[in-house]
């Protein structure tokens, strides 16, 4: 049997280590961005739906408001104004109370600042915040610094492309750096 080279071995070692890099991100990532915490929903003041990729996350808060778990529905609507999906939600006539806000700054730490005054002005005691999974955890960890009431978080457990969930270990990973350094 012939010995391995030097340079085999070289070339070997700096390949795994990015590998290994690569499968312990994605381990760590996995309770995190993939298989979080989703909440099975309850009887709520409010369901708040933030804003995002037209993903089913509309569709999704609108069946929980039929379905009664709030007599109020919120959605967040950081959109242009052209959105259609938007415009159509928002403009929209329903069997329940609906609103939609714009929230400033345009992240979800202002989508928590608003959950916050509205959850003062209007005495909630818990609500429902509906997101896609891999913004589950941030979402949870964002709002609960800016009020300190019930959030369930949920989402609908869609499929989605490798491709999402990879852009998102490093969408979701850079906003939560960025929250370490933000009030709510």
């Amino acid at each position: 049997m012939k010995p391995t080279s030097k340079k085999t071995r070289r070339r070997t070692l700096l390949l795994a280590g990015p590998a290994a890099l690569v499968v312990a991100a994605t381990a760590a990532g996995w309770p995190v961005y993939v298989n979080p915490v989703i909440d099975v929903p309850e009887k709520a003041d409010a369901i708040i739906v933030l804003g995002g990729d037209h993903d089913g996350r509309e569709e999704y808060g609108l069946s929980l408001a039929e379905q009664g778990y709030a007599p109020q529905i919120i959605f967040s609507n950081p959109y242009r104004s052209t959105d259609a999906k938007m415009n159509a939600i928002c403009g929209g006539t329903y069997d329940f109370e609906l609103s939609c806000f714009k929230p400033d700054p345009s992240t979800t730490r202002g989508e928590g600042q608003e959950i916050r005054r509205r959850a003062q002005a209007q005495g909630w005691t818990r609500i429902i915040v509906v997101t896609f999974v891999p913004h589950v955890s941030r979402s949870r960890y964002i709002i609960s610094r800016c009020w300190d009431g019930e959030i369930d978080v949920v989402a609908d457990r869609k499929p989605l492309p490798v491709w999402v969930w990879a852009a998102n270990y490093v969408w979701q990973t850079a906003g939560y750096v960025r929250a370490q350094f933000q009030q709510c």
